[in-house]
């Protein structure tokens, strides 16, 4: 009787075990044949390794369970930084520090997984941001690179948009974040500027002594002037008048206490 009943009991497990595994593979058939693609994201349909010209975008999609799969992009804008060195018109050694902001082309996500994959930073970005630095660079002197920047780094963006766009990846916008130098010209545009801001303060120096010059030019010529006017005077009012003149100007104003006579200083009653 207990050989009957475990044979029974093992008959009911291996009936519950194919029950579970049904189960487990109905689930899986109807979890999988379902996707959800986020917002800012677009779905590749592979079909059996296949990259499918099907782009899905946000919501929720059918697949077929096993045999689809879908790789989800990022289509929002990205930030990529990086490093690059290059040597100017003038042969000197620049090194930049470039900042671009990009995003997938949205309608042609399954292009560019299918050329490059998900490596797409390291394998396109990076490399097309050193070759736009260094053909760029080399069109300016390091001088031209540090006073014209903005236009360096519009021609950058384009070499730039030119480069990515065949691959499927829009430029939005690209800044030089900073440009450096070798010490030597780095002393060498100090050196510059120091000389530039003592000849310009040399220039003030020539204009102040010139003009101060022009002042004692202009004094000079009113005080001969009034030499002139009162020779003039004593030449028509007599010697006399002149010292009178002279002692009016040296006076103090206060009489004197004796005096000798009637006469008051200066004042003739004639």
């Amino acid at each position: 009787m207990d050989i009957f009943k475990d044979q029974d009991d093992t008959v009911v497990l291996k009936k519950y075990f194919k029950q579970i595994v049904v189960a487990v593979i109905v689930l899986i058939i109807i979890f999988g044949s379902f996707v959800i693609v986020g917002a800012g994201e677009r779905g590749v349909v592979v079909t059996l390794g296949k990259v499918s010209d099907r782009v899905l975008s946000e919501g929720l999609h059918l697949k077929i369970p096993l045999i689809q799969k879908i790789e989800k992009l990022d289509v929002k804008t990205q930030k990529e930084q990086v490093d690059a060195s290059a040597a100017s018109k003038d042969l000197q050694t620049v090194t930049a520090k470039v900042a671009l902001n990009y995003h997938l082309d949205a309608e042609k996500v399954n292009r560019l997984w299918q050329s490059i994959g998900s490596e797409y930073k390291t394998r396109i970005i990076d490399p097309a941001i050193q070759e736009a630095v260094k053909a760029v660079t080399a069109k300016y002197t390091a001088e031209e690179l540090i006073t014209l920047r903005a236009q360096v780094k519009e021609d950058a963006k384009l070499a730039l948009a030119e480069r990515l766009t065949r691959e499927f990846i829009i430029v939005d916008e690209l800044s030089i974040v900073d440009f450096d130098f070798s010490q030597s010209f780095n002393d060498a545009i100090e050196a510059k500027v120091t000389a530039e801001q003592n000849a310009l303060a040399a220039k003030n120096k020539l204009e102040q002594i010139k003009y101060e010059a022009e002042q004692r030019v202009t004094q000079a010529k009113g005080e001969a002037e009034a030499i002139r006017i009162q020779a003039q005077a004593i030449q028509q009012q007599g010697g006399a008048a002149y010292v009178n003149l002279k002692a009016v100007e040296k006076w103090n104003g206060t009489l004197p206490t004796y005096m000798l006579g009637d006469t008051v200083p200066f004042v003739n009653l004639r």
